[in-house]
């Protein structure tokens, strides 16, 4: 079906028949002329300037806010109807694009038969354009703005595992496969813009959004990163295949003080460049058109007021040709920071830094046109951030196209293709970390099996942040994967045994008795993010903590834990089941490292599912019955202990892994780590050094056998060490991987380059070097299991800006 405009009733794609039909629709501004601006055939370029011309300081200042987006309807039965606050934002303010508008949560409380399905949702973006396009006097349209780390934060859309689950699968094509998914399911819907990927290093556990991240090193984040934006934006804008990525949250967000969400970071400039920027640099290489400012402050500066990071690196340095989003309500949080006295200061200071869109537009809005005629932010500054947003507007073809196809959604969002590619990536996410006598994979023809735990059989404790509410059946839990992978004589039995959080034993006694009767006891245990529309939340939507209310909530934003170990009654609960001497699998549900200390000893296997998404229970039961080998490895050290933090694996070499007086200093599972049901080998490490003018290549390869009787894959990583530099550096630090699939018995040769960027120390003012010296490339299953390493030589020096 052709899409229609709800303005003209005229087609919005393909070429209009005749001069007439072409003005009826281009005429925006409803002069009855086709001026530049709307003339599809004048390049992208001349068309900005043309309307940038046209408008006044308020326009301007309007494509400039980005408004909540879900309190501009209302939904009654299957009719949509717009708001009085809709139409005052566009006649008072100008709003140039809203955030959410397809949102559905507890914060939101829109619900399932309040909030958008994926039909009603292309309905009513539509009903919104035209409705803007109407009454603007320039006719622009709005930018739609979405939530997407893990799936499109709407109702009906296909729910993924979260970003660490999707960095532990260590396969950055799959994530662009799933980042494609992502993008079709909400351009189809209306949105434009998709707010992910999230690039904040995850160096302490404690912090509540950990499960939002890929975890606690640079390289893997940048690839990881780079593989989203690809997916999102695919070959072009146009189409409504794409949705523009906004990488999150610029800068240091996640190198939080004490694990507290928004917390001061403390780094120096090395730290900056060497581990806090390369993700965001490779990720703006690959061509994301939007970035978000973050909450916290970096030496005394906070992130959303920061001209440095905004316009001197992000802007200037990198080139970058999108726009900046400030998080939502960052502008005004200047005030908390201490660094304005009141918004119209806070105003100043963030337009001025390179702000370029106000998220939540209760500042810019009220501000921004005073401060300009007051001469404290030049036209200049409005028109450059204007530019940047309209060239983008322009680019996407909105003002030619802006609406889509309303039949189109049914038919493609939650696809039985997108709900097995869910499937897929929450299998490849899932990471074996013990695999005593071999007790997994199980026999399908089991006699009776017992799943006993709190995230056995709730859809939501799967699902993570950022999450729409789903409606039932569209979640498949842990039970319900093993009933269905099962022998139809197999018993499956079933006992919730305690809640994540709650203190009460009463189920005890039921899930004790499931395991005495079973052969072999899977316990499903670990976390949740699952918001409820009970639960209190913070203005920029963070979930309050209260010490007076217990929910099974311990992570998700807004949820900082000053403890890592299982909550609520659970590790009671496995010590009771444990004592019965039945063989026991335990499966975490989580989102993030959680201790092992005292769960380890309980279980004979353990597998890390973190979020698995809507597909998890069937994942899980794949992995649990052998239909699927195990291959995820961890993107996160898991500690011994809280006193152990920070406990990275690519800490500076003297000191930061001694040992303790109680405990070793080491993690208790090191980044990279991950078992299979198979055992691979590594022989024959070759390096080549190629060194010219201004280029120097090294070439490493290693030959890597799968020694068992099944087949399967193998992450080969590969470590560098500079052993001696101008400045300090890790022992080892992750330059390449690489994800083979390898039959049983097979060998494979696995060839990585490493080129000058892999080898570079930072220096200073822009400038990294790589110096002369000696190298030590290792290679192995994870940043402990180095299988092979060898030592080469760099003879030249080479300098070089990134």
């Amino acid at each position: 079906m052709i899409p229609v405009c709800p303005i003209h009733g005229k087609d919005t794609f393909g070429k209009k028949k005749d001069k007439a039909t072409r003005l009826l629709f281009y005429d925006l501004n409803k002069n009855g002329q086709m001026d530049t601006y709307e003339n599809p055939s004048v390049p992208v370029e001349e068309r900005v300037e043309h309307l940038l011309s046209q408008m006044t300081l308020e326009e301007k200042v309007g494509q400039m806010l980005t408004s909540l987006g879900w309190p501009m309807y209302e939904r009654v039965g299957e009719e949509i109807r717009l708001t009085a606050r809709l139409e005052k934002e566009i006649s008072e303010y100008h709003i140039g694009a809203l955030w959410g508008f397809m949102r559905a949560d507890p914060w939101t409380q829109r619900t399932l038969h309040t909030g958008l399905n994926p039909s009603l949702a292309a309905r009513a973006s539509n009903r919104l354009q035209a409705f803007v396009m109407e009454h603007s006097r320039l006719g622009i349209p709005l930018f739609l703005a979405e939530e997407c780390p893990h799936g499109h934060m709407a109702i009906g859309t296909t729910v993924f595992p979260t970003s660490i689950g999707q960095a532990s699968t260590w396969n950055p094509e799959l994530i662009r496969q799933m980042g494609r998914v992502i993008a079709t399911e909400a351009s189809a819907q209306g949105a434009h813009i998709g707010y992910g990927p999230v690039l904040d290093l995850a160096r302490d556990p404690r912090w509540s959004r950990v499960e939002e991240t890929y975890g606690e090193d640079p390289y893997l984040n940048g690839v990881m990163g780079a593989a989203l934006v690809r997916g999102f934006q695919g070959d072009t804008l146009r189409g409504r295949k794409s949705v523009i990525a906004t990488l999150k949250h610029f800068a240091s967000y996640g190198w939080t003080e004490g694990g507290h969400n928004g917390g001061t970071a403390h780094l120096g400039e090395r730290e900056l460049e060497e581990a806090i920027f390369p993700p965001f640099r490779e990720a703006v290489g690959a061509g994301a058109l939007s970035v978000m400012s973050s909450y916290n402050e970096i030496d005394g500066n906070p992130c959303t007021g920061s001209r440095y990071l905004l316009t001197d690196i992000l802007k200037d340095r990198w080139q970058f040709k999108g726009f900046v989003v400030s998080d939502l309500y960052a502008i005004g949080g200047l005030r908390e920071h201490g660094v304005a006295g009141s918004d119209y200061e806070a105003a100043v200071k963030a337009v001025n830094a390179g702000v370029d869109s106000d998220l939540g537009t209760n500042v810019y809005a009220e501000q921004l046109v005073a401060a300009v005629r007051k001469g404290d932010v030049a036209m200049e500054t409005v028109d450059k951030a204007v530019r940047r947003i309209l060239f983008l507007k322009f680019h996407m073809g909105l003002f030619d196209a802006p609406f889509v196809d309303d039949k189109r959604p049914a038919q493609l969002v939650a696809s039985p293709e997108h709900i097995g590619l869910a499937r897929e990536v929450a299998r490849q996410s899932i990471v074996l970390l013990k695999n005593e006598d071999k007790l997994l994979p199980l026999k399908k023809d089991i006699r009776t099996l017992a799943v006993i735990g709190p995230n056995a059989d709730n859809g939501y404790n799967m699902l993570g942040d950022y999450t729409a509410p789903q409606a039932d059946g569209s979640v498949v839990t842990v039970l319900e994967g093993i009933r269905q992978k099962v022998s139809k004589d197999t018993r499956v039995l079933y006992a919730k045994g305690c809640a994540v959080r709650d203190s009460s034993r009463t189920g005890f006694a039921d899930a004790i008795e499931a395991a005495r009767s079973a052969d072999v006891v899977v316990m499903v245990v670990g976390g949740s993010s699952a918001r409820d529309f009970s639960s209190e939340y913070e203005e920029t939507g963070a979930a309050k903590v209260s010490a007076n209310r217990v929910s099974d909530m311990e992570s998700g934003e807004g949820y900082d834990r000053a403890t890592l170990h299982l909550m609520g009654r659970q590790l009671e609960l496995l010590e009771e089941v444990r004592k019965l001497g039945k063989p026991m699998v335990l499966v975490l549900i989580k989102g993030r490292p959680l201790l092992m200390e005292g769960v380890i000893q309980e279980a004979d296997a353990i597998l890390d599912a973190w979020y698995p998404g809507m597909q998890g229970g069937n994942a899980v039961a794949d992995v649990l019955f052998g239909d699927y080998n195990p291959a995820g490895r961890l993107t996160l050290s898991v500690p011994r202990s809280v006193g152990q933090l920070p406990v990275y694996y690519n800490t500076k070499r003297k000191g930061n892994r001694s040992r303790y007086i109680e405990e070793a200093g080491t993690p208790r599972y090191p980044f990279g780590y991950g078992l299979s049901y198979t055992t691979f080998s590594y022989t024959g490490m070759k390096v080549r050094v190629s060194e010219e003018s201004n280029h120097c290549r090294v070439d490493v390869s290693v030959t890597v056998r799968n020694q068992g009787t099944v087949d399967g894959d193998e992450v080969v990583q590969l470590y560098l060490r500079d052993e001696v530099g101008s400045f300090t550096t890790p022992d080892r630090q992750l330059r390449a991987f690489s994800r083979v699939r390898l039959k049983a018995g097979e060998t494979r040769e696995i060839t990585f380059t490493l080129d000058k960027k892999s080898l570079a120390l930072y220096m200073r003012d822009g400038e990294w070097a790589v110096e002369p010296g000696r190298f030590t490339v290792m290679a192995g299953g994870s940043s402990e299991d180095i299988a092979c390493q060898q030592e080469f030589e760099i003879n030249r020096k080479y300098t070089f800006k990134m």
